[in-house]
């Protein structure tokens, strides 16, 4: 029994240096790589504005009488590629806008408050900079659905229809929600920022849709390693903006805009205030869906096909 049990010990030992080792490898590996395609990640595929003395970016593509503005969820390294299974399938009937907030993709990271209030001042700011004017068919991921709905609610001249890629509503979220959720973010955040540093990021692909060229996965690899998790991503997703932003939504009329809001079983399990929040949005718009979906959170990059139907639907109803 005692050989056998050091035989396994040994085993055991042997199979933790080599896990050391890898990670070791591949963190040099890492750097390497950050250092050899340092311009996959440095040279922007859209264009850039100035906006409080920082560099932001913006992707434009197509042209048509409406304007779609697609608002990344919290954490996605790259809204460019990100989005691009669903705006390539909308891009030849209108013209489509990518902002990538302060902290993501090609924009610079800054210090300084990342309240919603400000991240929404600065992306109308980026927009109007580059010439980019609405009434606009915002389509928020995630986190951005608290942006688009405090969006369409002080200035509502500017937004014409929300498609909400499962996106927060300001109900969404119960206490217990909050209270698990915080427990899960240090979690995910910790083991994150482990394969961030160590390279492990690279083993995989972020790319959930299977649709992106090779080289863009490339550029999507480099962008996540180099921007995962920054402290200026880390800024804006703190409680305590996400109560404020809660509170103010509260305070006002929720949209009556035309909207359809895509909900994901990844959210919906975790608790009913999610579906509530959002039938409660669906219920406020004059003429609102709410479409459940059975995939992952990123709806966009799952069912892109459906949503850009519905989308093609919803926008050429607005014209009627």
């Amino acid at each position: 029994m005692k050989k056998a049990l050091k035989i396994v010990g040994r085993i055991f030992l042997g199979l933790l240096i080599l896990l050391a080792v890898f990670i070791i490898i591949m963190t040099i590996y890492n750097q390497i790589m950050l250092r050899k395609n340092k311009d996959l990640y440095e040279t922007p595929l859209g264009q850039m504005v100035e906006v409080d003395g920082h560099k932001m970016s913006l992707y434009t593509e197509g042209e048509g009488d409406h304007t779609i503005v697609f608002m990344s969820g919290w954490g996605t390294s790259s809204p460019i590629l990100d989005f691009k299974p669903l705006y390539s399938r909308l891009s030849d009937d209108y013209r489509i806008v990518v902002v990538e907030k302060f902290g993501y993709g090609f924009s610079d990271e800054i210090d300084g408050d990342r309240d919603m209030d400000t991240i929404l001042r600065q992306d109308r700011e980026a927009l109007e900079k580059a010439g980019i004017e609405g009434p606009f068919v915002l389509c928020p991921h995630s986190f951005s659905g608290y942006e688009a709905t405090l969006w369409a609610q002080k200035y509502p001249d500017e937004v014409e229809a929300i498609v909400g890629l499962d996106m927060c509503t300001a109900n969404s979220k119960s206490e217990d929600l909050y209270k698990k959720e915080q427990g899960l973010m240090k979690l995910a955040i910790g083991v994150n920022k482990f394969e961030k540093a160590t390279g492990l990021l690279r083993i995989g692909t972020f790319d959930q849709s299977g649709t992106l060229t090779e080289e863009e996965n490339k550029i999507y690899t480099e962008i996540c390693c180099h921007k995962l998790l920054n402290e200026t991503m880390m800024n804006e997703s703190k409680q305590n903006n996400e109560r404020a932003v809660n509170a103010e939504i509260n305070g006002s009329a929720l949209p009556t805009v035309p909207m359809i809001l895509y909900l994901s079983p990844d959210s919906t399990q975790y608790d009913e205030s999610w579906e509530k929040g959002a039938q409660a949005m669906v219920d406020a718009s004059e003429n609102g869906q709410l479409v459940k979906l059975d995939c992952g959170h990123y709806v966009h990059d799952f069912e892109y096909e459906r949503i850009s139907a519905d989308m093609k639907e919803l926008i050429e109803g607005l014209d009627k």
